[in-house]
């Protein structure tokens, strides 16, 4: 990664004043889905550019490779689960990360099932069969989901799959409901012809993030600058995205063909509810409470010992609350 210090030039890094951009990698959170377009959106549009960075973006697989590769030095900035990379950093297994905005306002998680199951709310889960990824954070907090909503999780047969055979799974009734992100809804309702419903997590445990970017604390240390710049970039190919959902999707359809414009429509459509902050607080913005409550969820749930704090987990200095 090139250095540029933010004195190099009034609007940082690539202008007038001959400074080179800073170079960085960036990771997706998984592949190259309508929910991660915007930074390919950012790149497109000029906005890191603007900023003085040079991004390369690479396709995420999920948080522990993607932690992985932020742990390597592979990247320097990329996104994930939040809720997941909490419980990791509570067990010890990957600390050396820090929030630094929150893409989704709400967590992602859902049970997703279709009407002809009779399944309409969570307690019609009991004696059911859910299938999802196994050892996913869905699966992890089933539990507590569960118990907020009036079910006993015991009464649920929980089978583990791979994320990418979850569809077809509750396509061919071979399970009753998935575990799974609410995203997929399109994707599920195209596989089974069917009426999709969705129980969102978020119904019973609203504090809990969505993705979030994410990036080292040495990097935060040594070039706080990159760091807001990148940030800035970031949110603002985010905002562009939810604005002008199907020109975002066509951008990412020129990198991946095989992903249409509809179906990146589609998601950054079904994603735009849990963007914006509440309050009138910035696109990004993670609210430091939040996440203190966050991580006593997942304590109280027994997902992690005590002893984690929000300061292990984010900084809230680069997105304002106002």
């Amino acid at each position: 990664m090139s250095g540029c210090s933010s004195d190099d030039s009034a609007d940082g890094g690539d202008s007038a004043a001959g400074g080179e951009p800073d170079k960085v990698a960036y990771i997706t959170a998984f592949g190259a889905v309508g929910r991660d377009a915007f930074v390919w959106v950012a790149k497109e549009k000029g906005f890191f550019k603007e900023a003085g960075i040079e991004v390369e973006i690479k396709e995420g697989a999920g948080n522990v490779p993607n932690l992985t590769a932020l742990k390597a030095g592979q990247v320097q900035f990329g996104a994930l689960d939040f809720t997941g990379a909490v419980i990791q950093a509570g067990r010890g297994e990957f600390t050396e990360w820090r929030a630094i905005a929150a893409i989704h306002q709400r967590t992602l998680l859902a049970v997703m099932t279709t009407k002809d199951t009779n399944i309409a709310s969570p307690r019609d889960l009991a004696g059911k069969t859910m299938a999802t990824g196994a050892g996913s954070v869905t699966e992890l907090l089933f539990p507590a989901y569960a118990q907020l909503a009036g079910l006993d999780p015991k009464t649920v047969k929980i089978q583990g799959a791979q994320t990418t055979a979850l569809n077809g799974l509750m396509a061919s009734r071979r399970v009753d409901a998935l575990g799974t992100f609410l995203l997929s809804r399109g994707a599920l309702a195209t596989v089974s012809k069917k009426e999709v419903v969705v129980l969102p997590y978020s119904d019973y445990l609203g504090d809990l993030f969505g993705n979030a970017i994410i990036t080292t604390p040495k990097l935060i240390q040594d070039d706080p600058d990159l760091v807001r710049r990148f940030t800035d970039a970031a949110l603002k190919g985010l905002q562009y995205s939810l604005d002008n959902a199907e020109e975002a999707a066509t951008i990412l359809n020129k990198v991946k063909p095989s992903y249409t414009v509809a179906a990146g429509k589609g998601e950054i459509d079904a994603m735009a509810p849990y963007v914006p902050p509440n309050g009138g607080a910035k696109i990004g913005s993670m609210d430091e409470g939040r996440v203190a409550r966050t991580i006593a969820i997942l304590q109280g749930a027994k997902l992690m010992p005590e002893g984690l704090t929000p300061a292990k987990v984010a900084d809230f200095t680069f997105v304002p609350k106002t």
